[in-house]
């Protein structure tokens, strides 16, 4: 490679680098918030903290890493033109075709990271997460009970529970009061374990136990007490529920024989990011231009603001593709290639001189 060549990469590899880490770090904080989310509302126990929340950050990437190309270059190249060296490299017949081995020497490998999280790594962290936290909500902890304490159930009430076992599977003493409009219920039993359906839903099973149903004002005296051998009362449902035919979760091979508009609208999904990444990091050379006074910053939340409405537009032509509003065909490509041809005539025209006029004789 070429001094000039080294010169460029290291340039581009540097701002790129201080990009991606600070935007990991922001990310990494909205991660950890909403991990600790799940967490305080008991879907997600205590000691799956670190691996929900890497396996979360893999999730993200292919979003990251191409906003992190698009503003690293875009940094990279507006400080050539700010210390006045862009003028000094072009006006020795440096143009966007020379500079392009340098770009791609960067850009190709980010691609390809984008394209392994995208189409393999972060449907495989998506699986993992769910299946810990579907295994997971099985537990009586993870649902949010502990000895001890009042817990909020669903459709309103509380429920105490004296004693869970030490797998967190089953329970002793426990005490459960609910309210149904004018009535009230108190619900008692010595054991009991919890269950969860196939919808997801989780269900406090109670053995050998009594339920008194009573009036909740007044001096009435109609009371009913029942003795019950199972009794079940709903648990709030966890958000998160392994369903391995669950496009977000299928490998993408699977995808690709999937004839569900769902299927096809991942796949589609799940294609896009590579190809916007290469889309913005062409674009980002003729972004960056600007005069040595000119503000550097400015045209960084220009290709920002135009990264946001792109991605905006991929959900959305997601979403239609779901709902079948948009054909399986046209996908993404309708964004996608569009960009990809609009930042190349872009990247290729950039710094190109016009032709002067001819000036005919003066008669």
């Amino acid at each position: 490679m070429l001094k000039f060549d080294r010169y460029l990469l290291s340039e581009f590899v540097q701002a790129t680098f201080a990009t991606t880490l600070v935007l990991m770090i922001v990310v990494f904080g909205a991660a950890f918030a909403r991990v600790l989310a799940d967490i305080a509302e008991g879907r997600v126990p205590v000691d799956m903290l670190l691996p929900q929340l890497g396996l979360l950050f893999v999730n993200w990437l292919p979003i990251i890493l191409p906003l992190a190309l698009m503003i690293g270059l875009m940094l990279a190249v507006g400080r050539l033109y700010r210390d006045s060296e862009m003028p000094v490299i072009q006006s020795v017949g440096v143009g966007p075709r020379r500079m392009l081995r340098p770009l791609l020497a960067l850009v190709l490998p980010v691609i390809t990271v984008v394209a392994l999280c995208s189409l393999w790594l972060a449907p495989a962290a998506e699986r993992s997460a769910k299946r810990m936290v579907s295994e997971a909500s099985r537990n009586l902890l993870v649902a949010g009970l502990e000895p001890g304490r009042f817990t909020p159930i669903a459709n309103g009430g509380v429920v105490f529970v004296g004693r869970i076992s030490g797998d967190g599977s089953r329970f002793e003493r426990i005490f459960i009061y609910r309210q149904k409009g004018d009535r009230l219920d108190v619900t008692t039993s010595n054991r009991g374990h919890l269950e969860v359906d196939d919808k997801g839903q989780r269900f406090l099973v109670l053995e050998d136990g009594f339920e008194v149903e009573g009036p909740r004002e007044g001096a009435s005296r109609d009371y009913r007490l029942m003795r019950y051998r199972r009794n079940e009362a709903q648990m709030p449902a966890t958000e998160r529920r392994f369903d391995p035919n669950d496009p977000e979760l299928m490998p993408t091979t699977a995808l690709l024989a999937d004839p569900r508009r769902e299927a096809k609208a991942q796949l589609h999904w799940r294609v896009a990011p590579p190809l916007l990444a290469l889309a913005f990091a062409l674009l980002a050379v003729p972004l960056a231009r600007s005069s040595p006074r000119q503000a550097r910053y400015g045209r960084v939340t220009l290709g920002v603001l135009a990264y946001l409405v792109s991605f905006q537009l991929l959900l959305l032509g997601t979403r239609w593709l779901e709902i079948g509003r948009m054909p399986a065909s046209a996908g993404l490509w309708w964004l996608v290639l569009p960009l990809l041809a609009l930042a190349a005539w872009l990247y290729l025209g950039d710094g190109r001189m016009r032709r002067p006029r001819a000036v005919g004789a003066a008669r």
